[in-house]
């Protein structure tokens, strides 16, 4: 049975950027070119290590997805008002559901460079003041699988037969793809869904385009039964994120996401009298941002 792929759409390449607090970034969905890709607000390939990093901040109306990538030297620490912390390291993720309220801290553990993609997906207005909630994957419990020369690492959704242990509120695929030289996949997309790819390292050409350099967002046109993804003489690995388009108004103020101007206003009020999701908000300080205060 024949393949139909979609076309590309449009190409970009991601600078590198300062954001939080000496951390590195470049920028693929949420820059101004690819603002509100529904359900998709931003994705972001950083590169961080001590002192710098993200420090004490609020979200509310979306989810974040952290992922190191494997080849990472350094780990994160996660720290929330709620009492949950732990650590994220190469290959690990972290779902999160900031629902009505979160404030978190995200700092690398040591001097040593931590690599990954942090990715905010948007949730319909019916989930958007839901509890907050944790979904969290050690590298060896997230699914992998190999065949002819490419390895998918199912975060999200399903690929090669292989199924995701994620729950996802808004539905999302979200496979990173390491090819080998000379390699092929397809990969089904619901014809409905916005699918974006990101390259992380190599070159990789999709749907019989022109290779494709790292740190580069391609987006693909509706239709066809999803992706195809070639390297050439070289390997290659890249992510690809689609998902069910909510179809509702995006307000977007800093950290918090929602669908009106004055769910907005009740956000920024909610947090600044600790409220309705942000109670501890005014007497909660991370472990990392009081020894910095004290440093």
């Amino acid at each position: 049975m024949s393949f139909s792929s979609r076309g590309v759409k449009q190409v970009l390449l991601s600078v590198e950027q300062s954001e939080g607090v000496g951390a590195k970034v470049r920028r693929s969905i949420g820059r101004q070119e690819l603002r509100n890709f529904d359900p998709f607000l931003m994705l972001d390939e950083f590169r961080a290590g001590r002192p710098a990093g993200f420090p004490d901040h609020p979200h509310r109306g979306f989810e974040t997805v952290t992922y190191i990538l494997p080849t990472s030297k350094g780990s994160f620490e996660h720290e929330d008002f709620c009492g949950h912390r732990g650590t994220i390291g190469p290959g690990d993720l972290q779902w999160m559901t900031a629902g009505r309220g979160i404030l978190h801290s995200e700092m690398p553990l040591s001097d040593e460079i931590s690599h990954g993609l942090q990715l905010w997906i948007n949730l319909s207005a019916k989930d958007k003041m839901c509890p907050p909630e944790y979904q969290e994957l050690r590298s060896e419990d997230v699914p992998k699988i190999t065949k002819d020369g490419v390895t998918a690492i199912i975060i999200a959704g399903e690929s090669l037969g292989t199924v995701s242990k994620i729950y996802t509120r808004t539905p999302t695929n979200y496979i990173h793809f390491i090819m080998e030289p000379n390699s092929r996949i397809e990969q089904r997309v619901p014809s409905e869904w916005a699918a974006f790819a990101y390259t992380v390292e190599g070159k990789v050409k999709f749907s019989a385009g022109n290779f494709i350099d790292a740190h580069s967002t391609v987006t693909f046109n509706p239709g066809g039964d999803g992706i195809i993804a070639e390297t050439g003489d070289e390997p290659g690995n890249f992510v690809l994120i689609s998902g069910k388009p909510i179809g509702e108004p995006v307000v977007q103020h800093g950290p918090f996401v929602m669908s009106t101007q004055k769910e907005i206003i009740e956000a920024i009020n909610d947090y600044s009298q600790a409220k309705n999701g942000f109670e501890n908000a005014q007497t909660w300080e991370s472990e990392i941002a009081k020894k910095l205060n004290q440093g």
